[in-house]
């Protein structure tokens, strides 16, 4: 009997660990995931979220509260956000901690509960673009649908979201027709916007009987912050340049590898935030590369200029514009066109800074102390002690054949014999007869035949 006990005993000492959380959890002990929304509403908030949430739910919190002091953003990571928020598991509560405007309006109305800090907004949120100007009514449209549906969704009155985008639409005692609604906080809670007045997370704890919960509260790593800078449209301008400048260096310095690798660590940037925040694709970052190829092989296989150089630079800027936007495959419906076309600027302008520079400020660069120390210099004169040996046979004014594409450089064939050669038309096809205009000595410059 004493020895049963004893086995009986450790098996529960063995299993509380695993049943203590269970026993809590069930006596009513509820868990509070806070963070905060205090950024443009962009793609650093959409992933923001993302992990927020999916802590939240690995924590079992039954609450997550959202402290929010925003002016707006992006639409469509906005609407990502309120899907997000609509569709989640547990409570939902936002702090409005002075400001929710624009897209931050939409976030918030999609919330279980709204508390605002007294003399907090909430409203403004006609669509504008980067300008502040205010956008066509298709525009409108679509954010009125998505504030009336969000409204309708937790028992809002739909009017008022609405009158937060439209300024025809008139509620006697709240707004005037031809202005767009903004409330104050002592305003949203008569309106039945927002439940009440909060000084602070605790208060709203209070207020909703959590001040006994559990708090936990997100970390937002270095490697988060990384990620939120490097998506940023300057620093995605800036990697752009980065990634044709250094192509186009490359291409004018074979072999040199520094302006190679400048080109590959800035793609890496670019693409790895993007690709992390779920914006950059498999097949986006795939074209951008299928691009860089067919524009390799144009310029050193394939003669002239044609469709692949045509393609590749479609591939390009493809690649890039689509990774900076949220879509599936090509339907923009989300994003919309002002977001396409901000994203076709931002890259064409960077492209063509890039060029303009890669031409002012190449050769300068290319001579600078600092830039020779990581290249090999292309000429070895006698002066500095550099002795070559002299070409044994005498082959100028002799005609041979091209036995290799030469681009400039290749090899020629005369009475039987190969020779290095250069061409001085720039490019000569195999099998093309050749005539030798200078040869210095172990270099054979030639020239294609005249038929």
């Amino acid at each position: 009997m004493n020895r049963y006990y004893k086995v009986t005993l450790s098996v529960i000492l063995f299993l509380l660990p695993v049943l203590l959380p269970s026993a809590v959890s069930a006596a009513g002990i509820d868990k509070v995931y806070v963070f905060d929304m205090k950024e443009e509403i962009g793609p650093s908030a959409w992933r923001l979220t993302k992990k927020a949430f999916e802590n939240a739910k690995e924590n079992q919190a039954g609450t997550v509260l959202i402290r929010m002091n925003t002016f707006g953003g992006m639409i469509d990571f906005a609407d990502s956000i309120r899907t997000a928020i609509l569709n989640a598991p547990f409570k939902t509560i936002v702090f409005i901690d002075n400001n929710a405007a624009s897209a931050g309006a939409l976030i918030a109305m999609a919330c279980d509960q709204i508390y605002m800090k007294k003399g907090a907004g909430i409203g403004a949120a006609s669509v504008v673009n980067p300008q502040g100007e205010i956008m066509p009514e298709k525009y409108q449209s679509y954010m009125r649908g998505l504030m009336r549906a969000t409204a309708e969704a937790k028992g809002r009155n739909p009017n008022i979201a609405e009158a937060f985008v439209d300024p025809d639409i008139e509620i006697p005692g709240i707004v005037a027709k031809g202005k767009v609604l903004t409330l104050t906080s002592s305003e949203a809670v008569k309106a039945g916007i927002s439940k009440a007045e909060a000084v602070n997370t605790e208060d709203v704890l209070r207020s909703e009987g959590l001040e006994n919960a559990e708090v936990i509260n997100h970390h937002v790593s270095l490697t988060d912050k990384l990620i939120a800078f490097l998506i940023t449209p300057a620093v995605s301008g800036i990697l752009i340049l980065l990634i044709i400048g250094g192509i186009y260096f490359e291409m004018q310095s074979p072999g040199i590898g520094f302006a190679l690798l400048v080109s590959v660590v800035a793609a890496l940037l670019f693409f790895a935030p993007l690709y992390l925040e779920g914006l950059a694709a498999h097949w986006e970052i795939g074209m951008f590369i299928v691009g860089i190829i067919l524009l390799l092989l144009e310029i050193f296989v394939i003669p002239g200029f044609g469709i692949a150089g045509i393609l590749g630079i479609v591939c390009v800027i493809g690649g890039l514009v689509l990774s900076l936007v949220l879509n599936d495959f090509f339907d923009f419906t989300v994003t919309g066109s002002e977001q396409l076309s901000s994203a076709v600027m931002l890259v064409m302008g960077s492209m063509l800074l890039s060029v303009i520079l890669s031409v002012i400020l190449g050769k300068s660069l290319m001579k600078s102390p600092v830039f020779q120390r990581l290249v090999l210099q292309d000429e070895q004169r006698s002066q500095n002690g550099y002795v070559a040996g002299r070409q044994k046979e005498d082959v100028l004014n002799k005609r041979g054949v091209a036995k290799t594409d030469m681009r400039p450089s290749g090899k020629i064939e005369i009475d039987g014999k190969w020779y290095d050669a250069i061409a001085l038309d720039g490019y000569i096809e195999k099998g093309s007869e050749v005539d030798v205009e200078k040869q210095e000595n172990y270099n054979v410059f030639v020239r294609k035949r005249r038929s």
